[in-house]
Parts: structure tokens; C-alpha cells; sequence
């Protein structure tokens, strides 16, 4: 099983933001898997995380025993907006989350296993 299982659509996840003055903040969410490399989730109720994402363009998620670093693009209208609403029928989505990944980690190794 490569990282990337630990990331697929359907599997949860938890997102780490920290805000301008570096408060943290954590929350679970549930993929929505990979669109052109990059991972994707949606904002449905997330106040404080789209707060300190638009302070702070940096994330942090956890799935399973890995760790993805990277940064976000915020998107409340076009493609992966309207994808994100497909995919989650039952909620109300305000903004579709895509995170480029600069880096994942093994957290069960301890050891970084891609840089970009």
C-alpha cells in the first residue's frame, strides 16, 4: 500500500492550520481524493480552518501513517467547487479546499519520502 491510499477519496483525514499569530487549529475531513496530483477536500462548516488559510496559505494533513505538507488554493466558485457539491450531496459545500503538496512524510519511519 503506497501514500497515496491514505489519501483517497472517501478516507479521513486531518487537516493543521495555524493562524498569522501561529494559534493552531485541527480538523477532520474526508477526502475527496486527487485531481492532477493535487489533493482536494471541502469546506462544509470549517470557520476557524478557511480563516487561518487565507491568513496562512500553509497546511498540514495526517492519513494513516502519513504526513502531507503543502499549501492551499481556496476556491468558492468553478470546477473543483462544483466537483466538491457532487461529491458531497448532503451538505451545503462553501469553498472546495486543493492542497499542492510540497512534502510527504512516513510518520511510521520517520523519514521524509517526497520533496518537491
Amino acid at each position: 500500500m503506497g501514500w497515496k491510499d491514505s489519501f483517497k477519496e472517501g478516507k479521513e483525514l486531518v487537516l493543521a492550520t495555524s493562524s498569522k499569530e501561529g494559534k493552531p487549529n485541527a480538523n477532520i475531513v474526508i477526502s475527496l481524493g486527487f485531481l492532477k496530483g493535487k489533493l482536494l477536500v471541502a469546506d462544509c462548516q470549517m470557520f476557524t480552518t478557511i480563516k487561518n488559510l487565507k491568513e496562512n496559505k500553509k497546511i498540514a494533513v495526517v492519513g494513516g501513517y502519513y504526513k502531507i505538507r503543502g499549501s492551499v488554493e481556496i476556491l468558492s466558485e468553478g470546477k473543483c467547487f462544483d466537483l466538491c457539491q457532487k461529491k458531497t450531496e448532503n451538505y451545503q459545500v462553501k469553498h472546495a479546499i486543493l492542497i499542492t503538496i510540497k512534502e510527504v512524510i512516513d510518520l511510521h519511519k520517520c523519514k521524509r519520502i517526497i520533496c518537491y
